[in-house]
């Protein structure tokens, strides 16, 4: 396999609307190796609608147009359902932000984790019981028998948050975009996730996009970070190097970050410019 897993340039996802098409994510051209890679930016800068495009999950009637879309050498761009079903979940899979969209409502946790083992491999049903069971675990899900045979409705928020984390991973994907996966964890929970998510890239190969607001999480957490703004990429720089950010709409995002030991007053607020948008 390739260093470089995924490759994208001059991405675009344009929707129709009264006034004409409307482009919510306007050339994003970036690489992917086996690394972690986070996409930072306010809401509605684009970040889900660009990983959902990777994945081909973009709603009719969105359009998206890429000059590279390619995934391992695979062509996204043209990928016919037939394939697009052996690519996610097995080598590709997304966390997406809220898990009371994304679970099923008429199927119990376990059923709808086993299921994902189910068009990807060909164990028993008891090994892919135990693989689910071992998943809800490793995301700190205390009681995995009972969730593991609960529905959606009867898990909290976070705990369904966890559960979709487990889906994904269960299948040890290439490929994770995660959008805000941690967000409505506490910092214990947080931390185990991390974990799993470093040790499938590190030990595993996996390449990571991790979708986030934390940009102090990122910082640490991440290897290089691209900052979106109004559709596009106006800044890439290593996650480490963060607080050397150049640009001023990255700059103006980090004074805006809460400081527990200052007293700031008036509270720092973002002045954008309309030019960071062209």
């Amino acid at each position: 396999m390739s260093d470089t897993l995924l490759s994208v340039e001059n991405l675009r996802v344009t929707y129709p609307t009264r006034k004409g098409p409307a482009e919510v994510v306007r050339g994003v051209s970036f690489t992917l190796g086996r690394e972690r890679l986070a996409i930072v930016g306010e809401s509605g800068s684009g970040k889900s609608q660009t990983g959902r495009a990777i994945l081909g999950l973009t709603p009719k009637p969105g359009i998206v147009t890429a000059d590279k879309l390619s995934f391992d050498g695979i062509d996204l761009r043209g990928a016919k359902p037939r394939q697009w079903r052996a690519l996610r979940g097995a080598r590709m899979s997304m966390v997406m932000q809220d898990p009371k969209f994304s679970l099923n409502p008429v199927m119990t946790v376990g059923a709808q984790i086993m299921e994902a083992l189910a068009f990807h491999g060909r164990s028993s049903r008891a090994e892919k019981r135990d693989r689910a069971l071992a998943m809800l675990e490793a995301v700190q899900i205390r009681d995995p028998k009972r969730v593991f045979d609960a529905y959606p409705h009867e898990i909290s928020g976070g705990m369904g948050q966890r559960v979709m984390i487990a889906m994904m991973l269960v299948a040890e994907p290439d490929l994770m975009i995660a959008d805000e996966p941690t967000s409505a964890l506490d910092v214990t929970v947080q931390v185990e996730v991390l974990r799993i998510l470093d040790q499938l890239v590190s030990e595993k190969g996996m390449g990571l996009v991790f979708i986030s607001h934390d940009l102090r999480l990122v910082s640490t957490f991440c290897d290089r970070v691209l900052v979106m703004y109004a559709g596009r990429v106006v800044e890439e720089l290593k996650a480490s190097e963060l607080h050397r950010a150049q640009h001023p709409y990255t700059r103006g995002l980090i004074s805006c970050l809460p400081e527990i030991d200052t007293d700031v007053r008036p509270l720092p607020t973002l002045d954008r410019d309309a030019s960071w948008a062209l």
